[in-house]
């Protein structure tokens, strides 16, 4: 985290040197001062330097070193459970495709006659996908 806080501060630093020399670029070769850009890149340093500063914060929060900053640490090291994910499962493709077909019938013309069918491939999807441990092979 230590090293995204340090670029986070550059990249504010760089664009407001920008944010100046593209002022004073303008300012001599125009004779008029640009609000908009000017302001825009000096919003995006300002933007930047909040997301340093919460990332500072939550360094401070943490209280330690994360795995990350430590140089004898391993890849695996920083390596969370994310959850069980299954595979073989069949069921995420069906909920896709319906939830698409669903969609299309909002979208193209509202045709909601598209809509009513495919909203019970919807439910069939999110049903199967949620008890799908509850039977066959997996069940627990």
């Amino acid at each position: 985290m230590k090293s995204n806080i340090v670029i986070f501060w550059i990249l504010t630093a760089y664009l407001l040197v920008v944010a100046g020399v593209y002022a004073l670029w303008n300012h001599l070769l125009n004779n008029a001062f640009d609000w908009p850009v000017t302001l825009l890149i000096a919003i995006s340093a300002g933007l930047t330097a909040f997301i340093a500063i919460y990332l500072m914060l939550v360094q401070k929060k943490q209280g330690g070193v994360l795995v990350e900053d430590r140089d004898d640490s391993d890849i695996d090291d920083g390596d969370p459970e994310l959850g069980e994910f299954s595979p073989w499962s069949w069921w995420p493709i069906l909920l896709a495709f319906g939830a698409s077909l669903t969609v299309l019938g909002f979208c193209i013309g509202f045709h909601f006659w598209l809509t009513f069918l495919t909203a019970p491939l919807v439910l069939i999807g999110v049903v199967g996908w949620v008890y799908e441990y509850y039977r066959g092979n997996f069940a627990r």
